[in-house]
């Protein structure tokens, strides 16, 4: 039996919640020769790139643990992070819609080869939606909505529909001109089901985007469940959309099963955490659901997957979604070398 590689990053006895800057410095991170040898750069075939789902994450900036003293500044964060990732998600893009201004200056504070996915705008996904995220002037021509504190898709008139459309895709145009955009992330919520009408759904929003890459994750465990497994694959294969596959909690009605499997030229890994406690407690903040620090073995799990992926698509991207304090960015750091080790 191979021996496991040795532990690359001692976590105990450093204060809060595991400093970056403690790990680039303690000499227990070199890249031994053992580690090297058991996950060799030269075997994957694919570009894999490790970042985190936020680089803005207030309590990230709060730790004090990743951003130096003197990273005041969004623009100032923005270039330290990229300095040290080569991939961020766009997470704001969920809760309202982009502005090309704030794009270009993404595109401008970021090296040539860095990449943004960018999540979809969330009354795309059909969560709901407080009628506060929409433009001022999509928000006053708006029917009147009674008591209701939130918005559908399918409470919106078609003109405003096609708008709010043109009008995110215009926002990614500067990434997308700069090569620096991966793909758009559809997060479907649980309640979308799998189904004719769901699927024509999904074909309806990549047609909305043309030009872009529309990749889809599920949050119902149905749509991997016995024979729907299969339909799903060939469902997506059919039509050249990325699978995101995903690592959280299971045992929930939101939870799938960390599928692995490639549906187009990218793959995409989305990790949540695994902290099953606050993952389905009602009122539990976002903080709460998503605060929880992978161990390496937990890490290493995946090390194999992503292998296997990247023998069958030109990219991988591995994001992760546990941004409480600096674990997200601890835990990139951490699987990168351990696909990257001569990096």
């Amino acid at each position: 039996m191979t021996p496991a590689p040795p532990s690359l990053f001692p976590l105990s006895g450093i204060t809060g919640a595991s400093c970056p800057s403690a790990i680039r410095e303690n000499p227990a991170t070199s890249r031994s020769p053992p580690f090297a040898a058991l996950y060799s750069k030269d075997e994957m075939t694919a570009k894999i790139l490790a970042g985190t789902c936020s680089w803005a994450d207030k309590s990230l900036i709060d730790c004090g643990c990743f951003y130096p003293p003197d990273a005041k500044t969004p623009e100032d964060r923005l270039r330290f992070y990229a300095s040290r990732f080569p991939i961020v998600e766009i997470d704001s893009t969920y809760y309202g819609l982009p502005s090309e201004r704030n794009a270009a200056l993404w595109v401008e504070r970021t090296p040539n080869d860095f990449t943004f996915d960018v999540k979809a705008f969330r009354v795309f996904t059909q969560h709901p939606t407080p009628p506060q995220a929409l433009p001022k002037d999509v928000r006053e021509a708006l029917p009147p909505a009674g008591e209701k504190r939130n918005l559908y898709d399918r409470d919106l008139p078609d003109e405003l529909r096609d708008e709010l459309w043109r009008r995110y895709a215009d926002a990614l145009l500067p990434l997308d001109s700069a090569g620096k955009l991966g793909v758009v992330v559809f997060q479907f919520p649980p309640w979308f089901l799998p189904g004719r009408e769901s699927k024509e759904y999904i074909v309806r929003a990549r047609e909305r985007l043309p030009q872009y890459r529309v990749a889809v994750e599920f949050r119902n465990g149905r749509w991997f469940a016995d024979a729907n497994r299969e339909r799903t694959l060939d469902f997506l294969r059919q039509n050249d959309i990325p699978l995101v596959a995903v690592d959280s909690p299971q045992g929930f009605p939101s939870s799938v099963p960390p599928v692995d499997e490639v549906t187009s030229d990218i793959a995409l890994v989305r990790f949540h955490g695994r902290n099953a406690e606050m993952w389905g407690k009602a009122g539990a903040t976002v903080g709460e659901r998503f605060d929880y620090l992978y161990s390496e073995d937990e890490l290493r799990e995946w090390v194999p997957r992503i292998r296997r992926m990247a023998e069958q698509v030109r990219e991988v991207h591995l994001l992760m979604n546990n941004c409480v304090r600096d674990k997200a960015v601890v835990n990139a750091a951490q699987l990168d070398l351990m696909l990257n080790p001569s990096s």
